[in-house]
């Protein structure tokens, strides 16, 4: 049995969009535009070779293609081509707000100073407001990176504080625990920023990685995390404290066939604020709703629980109370006419 959501559905519903790398966001026609316009050589001169450099079978393989892909992005216009392209995407996709991850340590480690791409992502998420898109920033450290990277990263960020919301972590989570960053959280969250991070599912010490982002660290929002339904005390003590796990169907079938759609519902059935994204989209072949709809389509998913993963993704974003009851009011209204 097909799901009774549509496509169509999907797309025009309201929704925030909380776990979206603008890295990969790289799709290959701008990424060989770019190498041509910044004279890099990227190994492909035509889209056909680009698309077909999109292959990797693990972790480790898709990072080989992902950072190198980076070399393309110099100037400040690069970035703000990146994000805006991106930003239409959104539109098309009717997401009303969407917290956009950056890497500064990808960019500042070739030689692009931050301002470069921090103005570029900035201009965009304002410009964003024409597409009727309210986007922010939340700026990530790379975990298979140092503390003291880490340390200057957050130091350099400073003077602007005022073009992002929050801080991250992603990248290889093999032998790099959240906790190896404990200081950078402190502080970050002393400076007014909100905390999220990356617990990749089914990684090495998987749910003592969790446990420690929501008991010792405090993180507001989980990115994947899935894991949690493997300590049922987790699980309640996260929907208890409204913690936000932002998981990603499309990506998660790298890893596991069935894209952690068992997990996901237990969540929500648990009442745990899980709500769908699309990762990095360039790499992975959708946007926001085809991920939802890969999710609701497999797992036979009603039009309410889709509409709960909605929801869910205005509850858990860092936007004020206010402004999160016009989208769920919005979000309720269509789905009461459609």
């Amino acid at each position: 049995m097909a799901t009774e959501v549509t496509k169509e559905f999907i797309v025009g519903m309201p929704k925030a969009e909380l776990h979206l790398h603008i890295e990969g966001t790289l799709e290959p026609e701008l990424k060989l535009k770019l190498a041509q316009k910044n004279h890099v050589d990227i190994g492909q001169t035509t889209i056909e070779e680009v698309r077909a450099s999109y292959q990797y079978d693990d972790l480790a393989s898709f990072l080989a293609v992902y950072y190198p892909a980076m070399n393309v992005l110099q100037t400040e216009e690069d970035f703000y081509d990146l994000a805006m392209e991106y930003l239409h995407h959104a539109a098309e996709n009717n997401v009303r707000h969407a917290e956009i991850f950056f890497d500064p340590q990808a960019h500042t480690s070739r030689g692009v100073a931050f301002e470069t791409f921090i103005n570029g992502l900035y201009r965009a998420t304002v410009d964003a407001r024409a597409l009727h898109v309210d986007a922010r920033l939340i700026m990530c450290f790379l975990r298979d990176l140092s503390r003291e990277s880490a340390r200057k990263t957050l130091e350099e960020s400073l003077p602007y504080r005022d073009k992002f919301i929050g801080v991250g972590l992603d990248s290889d989570e093999h032998n790099n625990p959240p906790m190896k960053f404990f200081n950078q959280f402190t502080q970050a969250e002393q400076y007014g920023l909100h905390l999220t991070a990356h617990a990749d599912i089914d990684q090495k010490d998987s749910i003592e990685h969790i446990r420690d982002l929501l008991e010792v660290i405090g993180v507001e929002r989980i990115d994947h995390g899935t894991n949690i339904v493997e300590d049922p005390d987790l699980v309640e003590y996260a929907a208890k404290h409204h913690i936000g796990f932002t998981t990603c169907p499309l990506s998660n079938t790298f890893v596991r066939p069935e894209m952690k759609g068992p997990e996901v519902l237990e969540l929500l059935a648990k009442g745990v604020k899980v709500s769908a994204h699309s990762d990095d989209p360039a790499y992975f072949g959708g946007y926001i709703s085809d991920n939802y709809y890969a999710l609701a389509d497999a797992f036979n998913l009603t039009k309410e629980q889709v509409v709960t993963l909605a929801r869910n993704s205005f509850e858990t974003s860092w936007i004020s109370d206010e402004q999160k009851a016009i989208y769920i009011a919005e979000l309720e209204e269509y789905a009461r006419t459609h």
